[in-house]
């Protein structure tokens, strides 16, 4: 079994705050390969990203997950803020960080991305080649997804982005604005607002309830954010820049995540693309935590790290 520390490191402004997962037999006296772990939207280190470092650790890795910054118990304000920009550069921090660890290779650091964090650590591995080698599970490229939320004319992108600046504007003259919802709070809120798409209940039976709940994870979203996720694009210039080895692992069952869609566009466009793996019958938020799906996705990503990370 693994063992797993609390850490906190500098993204230069404020601290962030990360867990360490560490094989149980670690000797400080020799060198690991080490992965860092960027998480979903809205998800904090003690959910997904310890599933995933724990597992990984179980295999021999030093495992970095951490809380991005804005949100869990990092710093930052305004809280609750999802700024792709921050988010990328919170990422090379945290491999900054795993490189002032002595038993820690520095020639050997890969980078996994769950989610959103998958286009995140698309977009950092682009512009830092200390990350040897890049890991993706059910990604998703949030810009599109955001762009592509819901077309009709008081949702479009367009409209989105004018009330962020009007909410701007009545922000900047005093006004209190709300945060928005990631997703639903219940499974009743849902029904109530209309929606029944089996992946948006499956976010809400992980994210808000027992199953999958932290209360660092608050499921809101600082108004402004969304101006910021319209605006970003996770693979822009993945074809040029991404360089690394690639491994891509997409839930086998389609939903309204589209990260099946989202993890073959970004395959077919990365340069050296490794391998494309569907874990057949998993939607997307059940490879977050259903053990048989999850232990699937670590033997493809173990095989991949030991052949990249060698």
């Amino acid at each position: 079994m693994s063992k797993t520390q609390n850490t906190t490191f500098s993204n230069t402004t404020f601290d962030l705050a990360g867990q360490l997962h560490v094989p149980e037999d670690l000797d400080e006296g020799s060198t690991y390969p080490a992965i860092v772990i960027s998480t979903p939207g809205s998800s904090v280190k003690e959910q997904i990203g310890a599933n995933y470092g724990r597992t990984l650790a179980d295999r021999g890795y030093t495992v970095l997950a951490f809380d991005p910054g804005f949100q869990g118990q990092s710093g930052g304000q305004p809280r609750d803020l999802e700024n792709p920009a921050a988010r990328v550069d919170d990422i090379r921090c945290a491999v900054d960080h795993l490189t002032t660890l002595d038993y820690v290779d520095n020639g050997r650091i890969g980078a996994l991305g769950i989610c959103a964090g998958g286009g995140y650590t698309v977009t950092a591995a682009m512009t830092d080649h200390r990350i040897k080698a890049v890991g993706t599970v059910v990604p998703v490229n949030v810009g599109r997804a955001f762009r592509q939320a819901d077309t009709s004319s008081k949702r479009s992108a367009i409209a989105m982005i004018e009330r962020v600046g009007d909410s701007r504007t009545a922000a900047a003259a005093g006004e209190s604005i709300d945060p928005g919802m990631w997703i639903p709070d219940t499974e009743e809120q849902a029904k109530a607002l209309g929606i029944n798409d089996v992946d948006t209940l499956q976010a809400v039976r992980f994210y808000r309830t027992p199953r999958g709940y932290n209360e660092n994870s608050t499921n809101r979203r600082h108004f402004t954010s969304d101006a910021m996720m319209l605006g970003y694009d996770a693979f822009h210039l993945a074809d040029e820049l991404l360089t690394q080895p690639l491994q891509v692992i997409v839930g086998g069952r389609l939903g309204t995540t589209f990260s099946y869609a989202d993890g073959l566009a970004l395959w077919e466009k990365a340069p050296n693309a490794k391998g494309f793996h569907v874990v057949e019958g998993a939607g997307h938020y059940e490879m977050y935590d259903e053990p048989a799906y999850v232990q699937e996705a670590v033997e493809v990503l173990d095989t991949f790290y030991k052949g990249t990370l060698s």
